[in-house]
């Protein structure tokens, strides 16, 4: 048996929540291994829809380990909130089923702060955050200056660490000309909040290795995707962390061999929320009914997505980058009733015809996508469970894709539901 990284094969919003739900069925440990509570998941069982931002996804599922990793920065208040919520519609957890790593950085109000007054400012090239906070407290994590969980041990050495975090942001604020902020005010906030959280606070390195030892399976799941990743992605509209799989084992503690299988998680289409180059971006009435049949708004901040059709070119790249064995291709059931789909191939450029994305943002928005059609399908797809279940032309369709991506499709999702899966190849076993 092999543990399992999820990971998202496009901007975002593919369907991961499902995925990780549905393999957490066969996993022991579920590991969040980098981002915030800017991911957005959502789950729907026997009807009941869970969102879910900063918290793994297994935490819906009644004995398994939840696990939020090194790689993560934490926002206390968003924490204990999204506990309260999720405790209010019936799950349970508590330190036994869920443990924060101790060294895991903190969000503090003035980190929100500063992300709204940036992204507010920056009228001319917006970055599309979600306001929360991350950039700048992974901008304190390199600068060797953030609180972690692990300070709130010791509320004695509090107030020098907040002093030294002041110095920095207390000097950007007024170059802002913003209130300064008071130590002592923030001080006793961080005071206040502690209870909430400091009982989850643990070694989770240590944890993992013992549930490694003694023969369990993990899975890793990632937040954002990789077209929004730091390094790889279409930056600067990009996320503040790794997205790639690579991140699992520095963003939770474990070693790189102990990673196993990766799943890129893929829609039959394509999305983004916020701002950024799009290729195969549909503006026009096509792209508006497959937001309304997707129902592309986003979970975290409830924003309309930017829909179009499938690019097979950037999923292509980043089955490279993202260190992908095979898809889970979501929501196909969209597609229903199209008399015809597109699929991106290629891309020109400035007259040349290029099979990748390039890393100049200038170029990226000049790219023009260049399509394949397909005869659509009239019968629904929604609820399939095997492939006898699906039209012809929507295996043809997912065949093709298949072949332009260079990875095969291990999983196929027909609808929210979490057994409205067809499973190919099962990523907890080694192929």
């Amino acid at each position: 048996m092999s543990n399992v990284a999820v990971i998202g094969a496009q901007w975002g919003d593919e369907g991961k929540g499902k995925i990780v739900d549905w393999l957490s069925a066969r996993a022991d440990v579920v590991v969040r291994f980098q981002g915030g509570h800017n991911a957005g998941h959502t789950l729907v069982i026997d009807g009941v829809t869970y969102k879910l931002s900063l918290l793994p996804s297994g935490v819906a599922r009644p004995g398994k380990l939840a696990v939020i990793g090194n790689g993560v920065v934490v926002d206390p208040w968003a924490f204990s909130a999204e506990v309260a919520r999720l405790k209010g519609q019936g799950l349970d957890i508590n330190p036994e089923n869920l443990v924060i790593a101790e060294n895991a950085v903190l969000i503090l109000p003035l980190h929100r702060e500063l992300d709204e007054s940036r992204e507010s400012a920056n009228s001319v090239a917006r970055l599309g955050t979600t306001k929360r906070g991350i950039g700048p407290a992974y901008e304190d994590k390199v600068g060797r200056r953030a609180l972690r969980l692990v300070d709130l041990k010791d509320p004695a050495s509090l107030p020098a660490k907040i002093e030294r975090l002041l110095a920095h942001h207390n000097a950007l604020r007024r170059g802002m000309g913003a209130e300064e902020i008071c130590e002592k005010t923030l001080l006793a906030a961080i005071i206040e909040i502690t209870p909430a959280i400091l009982p989850f606070a643990g070694s989770a390195w240590r944890r993992l290795d013992e549930v490694r030892r003694q023969g369990k399976r993990i899975l890793f799941e990632g937040a954002q995707a990789v077209l929004l990743d730091i390094d790889h992605g279409t930056y600067p509209y990009v996320t503040s962390s790794n997205t790639v799989a690579g991140q699992a084992a520095a963003g939770a503690g474990i070693a790189p061999r102990d990673i196993g299988t990766v799943l890129g998680i893929a829609k039959a289409y394509t999305t983004r929320v916020g701002e950024g180059p799009f290729p195969t971006e549909l503006t026009d009435e096509t792209g508006e009914m497959l937001g309304r049949k997707g129902a592309e708004f986003g979970t975290v901040t409830g924003r309309k997505r930017r829909c179009g059709w499938f690019d097979s070119v950037l999923v292509r790249q980043t089955v490279i980058t993202g260190g992908i064995d095979g898809i889970a291709l979501t929501k196909l059931d969209v597609l229903d009733g199209f008399e015809e789909i597109k699929l991106c191939t290629a891309y020109r450029l400035d007259g040349r015809e290029i099979d990748h994305l390039p890393v100049d943002a200038n170029e990226q928005a000049r790219c023009v996508p260049v399509y394949e059609t397909f005869a659509g399908w009239s019968q629904s797809t929604r609820g399939a469970r095997s492939w006898a279940d699906l039209p012809a032309q929507a295996v043809k369709y997912v065949r093709r894709v298949e072949e332009l991506i260079g990875a095969p499709i291990a999983m196929l999702s027909t609808s929210p539901e979490r057994e409205d899966t067809i499973l190919v190849r099962d990523p907890f076993v080694d192929h």
